[in-house]
């Protein structure tokens, strides 16, 4: 039975690719459709009032610096409203001002996509920052990644020199994508019974004739969007493992598929622009195969249970059923855990301080890839990157120059992609260095020993990766975490994408090259396993070593 909760919701998702893929490439294709219709007036209101009535193409360094001035705005913006948040409306249960470096974090965090949270969103956020700050970056940092995939994918697959317009892409991905599937999202909860209020908190009498003050709000609204637009964070600080977030299987379910369906139709989309069906399905089976092995790997683990704890003699006969909510089960829970760290969202639905040293190797490990399927828009650019790597190194072993769907990789795009691949593990494994080697960062340790060293490496891996999620046990919210994590998240999001952008422009500066009887194809399964091979290698040379001195040594010692 478990087995098919989880090959169902798979298969659903399956089934969701083309369409949600072939909508978003009309969304983004730039020709007239139909949906110009619904979504044009709206759209030029917006370009009216912006005064962008006049969109021209942008090269992509210019479609980078506007991304990157964008959401410098949007940090700076959101910053001052946490700044004053007890003195601005729709705070009904008189929430304090956030603090100076909680306030840098939380705002990064959000804008890069990673939502991590050294709050409690019920008890630090006012109605009016929940949904002016946290609800409007969930939008806005989604939207930023999933144009900087599209426009990857015109730098790979266009015969000109620009990438599109940021402004109208941005324009889009809200209008025509994520606000409207929101909505639908939103009503779902709602009618699942998700709160989505302005009311204050609600006092309850308990069983023994106390006060209980039960937090509530705009809560659907936030859920919906936090899911598609793969941000993570939640507005209670249980997350979804809160019932007023996920209340049931179906809501679970619906969550899990939201924060899944984009960007695994974005490989569809791919496909479509490169007027290549397969080079779309073959980033997805790369994708799919890699995340299949790792949710085996949590799901055996948590239902075998706790080795020490089956040493015992205690009953296992439910898994490791610790941190764990009875009404998802081992199934749901260790499927949410890999959706989330797979599409860097970081949602929870069961606490990942808890799970068993190999479960909890498996979100580390995702979030080290960060490419098995990935946040919105980020996950498909980082595999295609892997892709590029790949049809580099079999192009060095054959003696022939690289090409990829026409464009030959030199020198300058493997110095991009270096880059990019370089950088995610040192802005992991140094600044971790740095939080053993200090009593400002050791201090935060709730759990000595090897599972201590993979709580550390657990939270500089999520923010790199701009996932959001953590080993919970960490006292994360002081001002070396604070400051320490936020610079990580920044690194992790703008370094990659400034980096890929420029393989993007210099691809599409390139001479097409015509396919020849030579020409490595790059849309069988041959490639499929080049390329999960690449992806294995490279992130078994760089991180096995920390992952060795945390799950897997913390493995190997209950097993005494």
């Amino acid at each position: 039975m478990a087995i098919l909760q989880l090959a169902a919701v798979i298969l659903i998702l399956v089934l969701l690719v083309k369409p949600l893929g072939t909508y978003i490439f009309h969304v983004f294709s730039n020709q007239p459709n139909r949906m110009d219709r619904v979504f044009g007036p709206v759209e030029k209101l917006i370009y009216g009032l912006t005064g962008l009535k006049n969109r021209a193409e942008m090269n992509w360094k210019r479609y980078t610096l506007s991304l990157i001035l964008t959401n410098v705005i949007l940090v700076a913006v959101s910053y001052f409203i946490l700044r004053i948040q007890k003195g601005l409306p729709l705070n009904p249960n008189g929430i304090d001002n956030m603090e100076a470096t909680l306030s840098f974090n939380t705002v990064i965090s959000f804008m890069t996509n990673t939502n991590l949270q050294h709050y409690s969103g019920e008890t630090g956020l006012s109605y009016f920052s929940q949904m002016a700050v946290i609800i409007m970056m969930m939008f806005t940092s989604a939207a930023s990644g999933i144009v900087v995939a599209i426009a990857f994918i015109r730098g790979l697959t266009s015969k000109g020199k620009t990438l599109g317009n940021f402004f109208t892409d941005f324009v889009k991905a809200h209008t025509r994508l994520l606000i409207p599937m929101a909505i639908i999202v939103t009503l779902a909860l709602v009618a699942l019974k998700v709160p989505q209020t302005l009311s204050p908190t609600v006092q309850a009498t308990t069983l023994e004739g106390g006060t209980q003050q039960i937090a509530i709000g705009p809560v659907a609204s936030l859920v919906s969007i936090k899911h598609l637009g793969t941000n993570g964070g939640g507005f209670f600080g249980a997350n979804s493992s809160h019932p007023f977030e996920n209340p049931n299987p179906l809501t679970n379910v619906i969550e899990m598929l939201s924060m899944w369906c984009i960007p695994a139709a974005l490989t569809y989309t791919f496909g479509r622009f490169a007027r290549n069906q397969k080079q779309g399905w073959v980033i997805f089976s790369a994708m799919l195969i890699l995340f299949v092995a790792f949710l085996s790997v949590v799901y055996t683990s948590e239902l075998r249970g706790n080795p020490a704890l089956n040493a015992l003699g205690i009953d296992a006969s439910q898994g490791s059923m610790e941190g764990k909510e009875v009404r998802f089960g081992i199934a749901q829970s260790a499927l949410f855990t890999t959706v989330t760290t797979a599409a860097t969202t970081g949602s929870v639905n069961n606490m990942h301080d808890t799970l068993t040293p190999l479960g909890g190797l498996v979100p580390l490990a995702q979030m080290m890839l960060n490419c098995v399927f990935g946040g919105d828009g980020v996950g498909l650019v980082n595999m295609l990157m892997y892709a590029i790597l790949g049809v580099f190194l079999c192009g060095l072993m054959v003696g022939r120059t690289p090409e990829f769907l026409g464009r030959k990789i030199e020198a300058r795009e493997m110095k991009l992609v270096a880059i990019a691949i370089l950088a995610h593990p040192l802005i992991i494994l140094a600044p971790s260095a740095i939080a053993f080697l200090t009593d400002l960062g050791k201090g935060a340790i709730s759990n000595p020993g090897f599972h201590g060293i993979s709580q550390v490496l657990y939270e500089y891996t999520s923010s790199a990766a701009n996932n959001g999620s953590g080993f919970e046990g960490l006292g994360d919210n002081t001002t070396f975490w604070n400051v320490s994590t936020g610079l990580v998240m920044l690194f992790g999001r703008y370094i990659s994408i400034v980096a890929l952008l420029g393989v993007a422009g210099s691809l599409a500066a390139k001479q097409w090259v015509p396919e020849t009887i030579g020409t490595f194809r790059t849309d069988t399964k041959l490639f499929a396993g080049i390329l999960v091979g690449t992806v294995l290698i490279i992130g078994a040379l760089t991180f096995l070593p920390a992952l060795v001195l945390g799950p897997i040594a913390e493995h190997l010692t209950l097993l005494k």
